[in-house]
């Protein structure tokens, strides 16, 4: 079977008219970030520093701080477990810090043997102690296999966490504190959980005080 191959015509018109729709398309992707940073500025310190407070607690008390996702909020997961167990800005020891979506076994297992939606919460199960600080990613706030870990990591005494956006969906009343990004873009509001996710990092690396 041979691959399909795109010809792209070099006479032809980019985004469908003129090449200024592709300069329009450019602003407007850079204008609609700069108003949800500012909307979520405006919106979310109080329940930043709540999240850094649970963190923090935890941390001081030994216990850990689990990330999980789907899709790019899985890679986002990694990303900031690295973060806390490697290096954020300066090297430091460790934060004990761990994605539940690293393990294909795992991963690949769950899904065969019971259910997607039990992927996160049996892991917590397993790995999960009471005070660890539980955080799930969902953009749409509508992830069953989030919502699912969420009310088990409650039930086992873990400080239930969440991040989301498009109004937050079914977490709100289950995560404490929730920080929803306020947009309905699900690009948008990626790109705020990075940052508010890195920002935890600085912030705990300054709070634990291993960096100046």
């Amino acid at each position: 079977m041979t691959a399909k191959k795109f010809y792209i015509d070099p006479h032809s018109q980019i985004f469908g008219t003129q090449k200024g729709d592709l300069s329009t398309f450019y602003k407007e992707e850079f204008q609609e970030h700069k108003q949800v940073v500012e909307d979520t500025l405006a919106s979310l310190e109080k329940d930043f520093i709540h999240l850094y407070d649970v963190c923090l607690e935890a941390i001081k008390k030994g216990n850990k701080i689990l990330f999980f996702g789907n899709g790019g909020s899985a890679a986002d997961s990694q990303h900031l477990a690295t973060e806390l167990t490697i290096r954020y800005k300066e090297n430091r020891p460790a934060i004990p810090a761990l994605a539940l979506t690293t393990d294909s076994s795992a991963l690949t297992a769950t899904p065969n043997d019971f259910s997607f939606e039990v992927i996160f919460s049996r892991q917590i199960e397993a790995l999960g102690q009471p005070g660890d600080v539980a955080i799930g990613i969902s953009t749409s706030g509508k992830s069953p296999n989030i919502i699912k870990a969420l009310q088990v990591a409650k039930e086992l005494d873990l400080i239930p966490v969440a991040l989301s956006g498009k109004g937050g969906g079914d977490l709100v009343g289950l995560a404490d504190p929730l920080l929803i990004v306020p947009s309905n873009t699900t690009s948008r509001i990626q790109e705020m959980h990075i940052t508010l996710g890195q920002m935890l990092c600085g912030a705990l690396e300054k709070g634990l005080g291993l960096v100046e």
